[in-house]
């Protein structure tokens, strides 16, 4: 039997595997590399430790976006070297880590930049990757982009989208990734990462790179955990209540997402050991208190219930 994998690598039709609902109908495309600027092409600085490789592909391809510097109006590639030397300063002064954190940056005028060492040299090898610290938890099994700016209410720019397209379609191929596995940072942590405008338009992205591998687009029907943030009202912040007060967290259940409930997210969060995964390339970026994710399932007995069941409110 054919695997999706070797059906992406291979470029055999899809339809090999189309009883079981795999990939679909259509014939897989060879996609070229995008122009990636390298580490030594922007100037970074060499990483305080080596660099470790897994050895095996990633499963997800991970969308992030940057927040700082914000929404700037400078396209230039020198701008984009610039943020990329500014994340990786950041990264390794401030949060002290040995390299960059992700393993691709992707500028608001479309340059596409290698982020921590090897991860360009790697990702062409297509068998092993780059371990970054993009995703708390789960770097053994992400790749991730950042995407500069901020997308919590702004839309990307058409040059920022259309180099996203190509890349996160290139990795998809070299490292046989079905589209269904194209993520967004908070699919898997409690952040609003990689904006709610971003996030939004993931499906879309899921369906330009199955076009590009020559798939036809297919909507998955699984459902992520939802993001809630103080502020936020109705039935799922009352299941969250509920929950937290079956934990022996005094909140109100009154469906509001207020101060009391933030702080018994917070230290129910740092009880059961669970960091804070904010946006990793901001400094500015507080979201303690945020419900998502890699919370959730900690909440409940039975994940897959709560997950139908928040699926089912709002």
């Amino acid at each position: 039997m054919v695997d999706r994998r070797t059906l992406l690598k291979s470029g055999l039709a899809a339809t090999a595997v189309g009883a079981s609902g795999i990939l679909g109908t259509g014939v897989a495309h060879a996609i070229p590399s995008p122009r990636i600027y390298t580490c030594t092409e922007w100037s970074a600085r060499p990483p305080a430790a080596p660099i470790t490789v897994e050895n095996h592909r990633p499963t997800y391809i991970v969308v992030h976006h940057t927040v700082d510097p914000g929404n700037v109006d400078d396209y230039s590639k020198a701008h984009a070297f610039w943020a990329a030397r500014a994340i990786q300063n950041f990264h390794m002064d401030t949060r002290g880590w040995i390299d960059t954190g992700q393993q691709f940056t992707n500028s608001r005028g479309g340059y596409v930049m290698e982020g921590r060492h090897r991860s360009l040299e790697v990702l062409r090898g297509g068998t092993k990757h780059v371990q970054g610290a993009n995703v708390g938890n789960h770097n053994s099994e992400c790749i991730g982009i950042e995407n500069e700016g901020l997308y919590s209410t702004e839309d990307v720019p058409g040059a920022l989208w259309n180099s996203l397209v190509q890349l996160v379609a290139y990795m998809a191929q070299q490292y046989a990734i079905d589209p269904e596995f194209i993520k967004g940072h908070r699919d898997f942590n409690s952040t609003e990462c990689p904006g709610q405008v971003l996030y939004d338009r993931l499906p879309e992205l899921r369906d330009e790179v199955s076009r590009l591998l020559g798939y036809a687009a297919r909507r998955s029907a699984t459902t992520e955990w939802p993001l809630l943030k103080p502020g936020a009202t109705g039935q799922r912040v009352l299941v969250a209540q509920r929950l937290l007060r079956d934990k022996g967290y005094n909140v109100p259940t009154d469906g509001v997402f207020g101060p009391s409930t933030k702080d018994a997210v917070r230290s129910f969060a740092a009880a059961r050991g669970v960091p804070s995964a904010t946006c990793y390339a901001s400094a500015n970026t507080d979201e303690s208190g945020f419900l998502g994710a890699d919370l959730w399932p900690l909440l409940t007995t039975d994940p897959h219930a709560l997950k139908a069941q928040l699926a089912t409110s709002r």
